[in-house]
Parts: structure tokens; C-alpha cells; sequence
């Protein structure tokens, strides 16, 4: 075990607490930031949009990216990764790939080389540490950002009732936690939410994440969408949980952003600024 004085500390950091460039105007005016080597959660109902959060985090900068998308195909991936960083039409891209003519978009999705997926539907915790290894034994350094949709797709062992269901993911949470301080990585895992909320039509509290694992994560993100008559989509997001700033457990503090259905962007409400 090594100990550190305060001016010790300043070398051995390392990149921990850069924030990464993000694209959300809105959270930043609450002070909330995507630092590396720390572990965040973004808890949504199903379909709410807290994969397209994570796609449109993991696209914007060009920064190095893994993402373990145990949730999504590598079609639906690719498909909403190309109209995020093209700005085309989602459906004209689908189209494309199911015909073979995908060519058009190859010099813009080659731009994006350090950001690779895993399509496993249940990564273990060894599969995780494998790929790991590999993008540094590949690229020389870590990703900055880690992506694990959904966590709760982790394969942690065998959880028998609710109780050790819990305690499985509390183990998996402080995992996670450790890996972003051991990489220096910013480590975003997406997860579920109670029944209560799990339609996704209002403000989600720290109290409505599923399993109750609030304790580990430095940044807590809760999701909710409103729907327009048009078939239009706004995403609310909520800092239910920060430690480096503003919070409000109860979720009804919220910045919000317009969903394009055509090119799968999120982009700030204008009136908020």
C-alpha cells in the first residue's frame, strides 16, 4: 500500500476528474460533468432513451469508447451511431445496410476508429476485463469512456431472490467503480427503474432506481420522456445524485432535450437558454 502527501496527489492523479466533452448544455448549467476515473448511472423506464443518451455521450468528441451493448444489436448500434454522427435519416440508413449499399457512410464511421462495441447479451465480468486488456494491448491507452447498457445484463453469478438480486448489484456497482479508478476511464452504466415509474411520464426520484443502489455512484442520472400530439419527443433528465454539484433526489429538477426521430440527436430546449 502505498501513501500519498496532497502534493503527491497532484502527480499521481493521472487524467482522473477530467471531465469528458459532452454534448448536453443543459446538465453542465447544473453542474454535471462526465469525469474520468468515476463511476455514473442514468436510470430510465423501457423506451424512454437512455441508450440514445449514452450513443449521443459516446459520439460526440471523437473520444475513446467501449461500449458493452448487451441490450442492442450491432444493426440497431450502427444504424443510430451512422444518423448521430451523419445527421441522415436513421430509416434511409436501415435501408442501405439491409441492401449492401452502405459505402457512403464507411469515411465517416472510419473517423471513429477507438470506439468499439460488444454485442454479447450477457458479459461476464471476465469478458469485460478480456476487452479491456485487448483495446489497451491495441491502442496503447484505455477508453476514456465505458459504456455498460444495461448493467443489470452483467453476467455477476447466480442471484436466487430479490435480496441477493441487490446485493448482487451493489458487488457490481463498487466493480464498476473500481475499474473507472483503476483505467481512469469515465464509467457510464444504464439501468432500470422501479414499476412505479417504469412508464417513463414523469419525474423519477433517487428512490425509484431499481435494487436501490444509490450509494456508489458518483453521478446519478434519472430519465423521463413527454410526448407531444405530433409524435414528438422531449427527454428530461434529472441529477438525482451528484457529488461534484447540483442534485435534487426528488427529480423534479431537470434539463431537457428535443429527440430528432430522423437523425436520433438530442439537442437542448432552446428556451432553456
Amino acid at each position: 500500500m502505498l501513501l500519498y502527501s496532497l502534493t503527491q496527489s497532484v502527480t499521481v492523479k493521472g487524467a482522473a476528474g477530467e471531465p469528458l466533452p459532452s454534448p448536453f448544455r443543459g446538465l453542465a448549467k447544473h453542474e454535471v460533468d462526465f469525469r474520468r476515473g468515476e463511476f455514473s448511472l442514468v436510470a430510465a423506464g423501457p423506451g424512454t432513451g437512455k441508450s440514445l443518451f449514452a450513443a449521443n455521450l459516446a459520439m460526440y468528441g471523437n473520444l475513446p469508447c467501449l461500449y458493452f451493448s448487451a441490450d442492442s444489436n450491432a444493426a440497431t448500434q450502427l444504424s443510430r451511431a451512422t444518423a448521430i454522427i451523419t445527421g441522415n435519416d436513421v430509416r434511409v440508413i436501415k435501408r442501405k445496410l439491409v441492401e449492401g449499399d452502405f459505402e457512403e457512410y464507411t469515411p465517416a464511421l472510419g473517423k471513429r476508429w477507438w470506439v468499439r462495441f460488444n454485442y454479447e447479451a450477457r458479459p461476464s465480468q471476465r469478458d469485460i476485463e478480456t476487452d479491456l486488456a485487448c483495446y489497451f494491448e491495441v491502442f496503447g491507452c484505455f477508453p476514456h469512456l465505458i459504456v455498460v447498457d444495461n448493467v443489470t445484463n452483467v453476467d455477476a453469478g447466480v442471484v436466487g431472490d430479490a435480496e441477493s438480486f441487490t446485493f448482487s448489484l451493489e458487488g457490481l456497482c463498487e466493480y464498476l467503480s473500481e475499474m473507472a479508478r483503476e483505467t481512469h476511464a469515465h464509467v457510464l452504466g444504464l439501468h432500470h427503474v422501479v414499476g412505479e415509474y417504469s412508464d417513463g411520464l414523469k419525474p423519477i426520484p433517487l428512490s425509484g432506481v431499481k435494487g436501490k443502489i444509490g450509494r456508489v455512484p458518483s453521478l446519478i442520472l434519472t430519465i423521463f420522456k413527454e410526448i407531444d400530439g405530433m409524435d414528438g419527443r422531449v427527454l428530461h433528465v434529472s441529477p438525482v445524485k451528484n457529488r461534484e454539484g447540483f442534485e435534487d433526489s426528488s427529480g423534479e429538477t431537470f434539463s431537457s432535450y428535443d429527440f430528432d426521430r430522423a437523425n436520433m440527436r438530442l439537442s437542448d430546449v432552446l428556451a432553456e437558454f
